[in-house]
């Protein structure tokens, strides 16, 4: 099963995101900032870091750069409201993938499979 860190500091949005994967088949670990990510990260294992960009304490950017030190088969996918930081997020962790607010659940989750190789959605049919 694919392990998914999700880092986002929108409760709703946290709680909304974490679910739509869950019933899709993955198991996830939700946290609200990237600082409160960190531990999970040098802890455990995962297969993917879903991160927004602009949080509070510890930004994205700043956590998927660890998360690449750290657990550098970690596959990173961003998800940010903010066009110009997209640029930067880019630039910072070339090898990620960006998702631009406001998304569809199934838009995150065909994106989740096409980084896992699965070809079935399940759950948001």
């Amino acid at each position: 099963m694919v392990r998914i860190l999700l880092a986002e500091d929108d409760d709703s949005m946290r709680a909304y995101l974490a679910r739509a994967l869950e019933r899709s088949g993955y198991d996830v670990v939700a946290v609200a900032t990237g600082a409160q990510a960190v531990p999970h990260i040098e802890s455990d294992r995962f297969d993917l870091l879903l991160t927004d960009i602009v949080m509070p304490e510890m930004d994205g950017i700043e956590l998927a750069q660890h998360t690449a030190s750290v657990a550098p088969d970690t596959r990173i996918m961003f998800i940010t409201g903010f066009a110009a930081v997209t640029l930067k997020a880019g630039k910072a962790v070339p090898q990620a993938k960006v998702l631009s607010k406001p998304f569809h659940l199934r838009e995150l989750v065909l994106e989740v499979e096409r980084m896992f190789g699965s070809e079935s959605l399940t759950g948001l049919n």
